[in-house]
């Protein structure tokens, strides 16, 4: 017996040296799978996927790699996320539902009554240095748009600045840029309902108010349309008055 058990300490032992750990294992595996909610993990799937593959990554980091890699890299994935939130503000265009006073996103509401000569944007978030070059650029894109399919001029720019809780420099510079691009074209600029700390910093600091003219400022999107077609109504009659005298 004393011989037996001599060989296989000799002999066998180092085949069952990764026995402990096999077995610590499979207490930790069976135990992290009893911690996992499944029907949480689907629901999170089917709301927002970006969140899902945050969720995947610190799993799995933790569980194959380490607790600081698995955290640090589902860290790095949300403030990425941010990030890119904020290099890219929402920006929507508004339409009348048909039999109301009521501007909403034309996405949500894909038959709104149409405005000729007229773009309704709405800007849905702070504008700050990180995202004032996207806003500027997906405005002229929207008017590129619009002209294209309408096959007309776009006179009035409506900007419905309620969803902007904060400007900086940089995204005041990027209205000045805006009027100047668009000053050439005929196109005029037209604001609804800014924030008290938005206009203020429009007025006091960069005085782009003035520059526009505050009967360009207007509290609502009705307000705003009303004096578009009003100011449309009147070129209308100074150009057929200019063409009844070149007759």
């Amino acid at each position: 017996m004393a011989l037996c058990m001599m060989l296989t300490l000799l002999f066998l032992a180092p085949l069952f040296s990764y026995t402990p750990l096999v077995a610590l294992s499979a207490i930790i595996m069976s135990a992290m799978f009893g911690l996992i909610d499944y029907e949480k993990m689907y629901h999170m799937f089917k709301v927002d996927k970006y969140d899902f593959i945050i969720c995947m990554v610190a799993f799995f980091g933790v569980a194959f790699i380490s607790m600081d890699v698995g955290l640090g890299l589902s860290v790095g994935l949300a403030i990425i996320r941010s990030m890119l939130y904020a290099a890219r503000p929402e920006i929507s265009k508004l339409g009348k539902l048909p039999g109301t006073e009521l501007y909403r996103d034309i996405k949500q509401y894909p038959t709104p009554d149409a405005s000729p000569g007229i773009l309704i944007l709405e800007l849905g978030s702070p504008i700050c240095f990180s995202g004032s070059a996207y806003v500027r650029e997906r405005i002229t894109r929207w008017i590129r748009d619009e002209e294209s399919i309408k096959d007309s001029p776009v006179e009035h720019l409506v900007l419905d600045l309620g969803g902007v809780t904060g400007i900086d420099m940089t995204g005041i510079e990027m209205f000045f840029e805006l009027k100047r691009i668009l000053e050439p074209k005929g196109i005029k600029i037209l604001l609804v309902n800014p924030r008290i700390q938005v206009a203020e910093k429009m007025m006091m600091a960069s005085n782009f108010i003035d520059a526009l003219g505050e009967e360009s400022v207007f509290l609502t999107i009705p307000d705003a349309i009303q004096a578009c077609k009003f100011r449309l109504s009147g070129s209308n009659k100074k150009n057929e008055l200019r063409s009844v005298d070149v007759v």
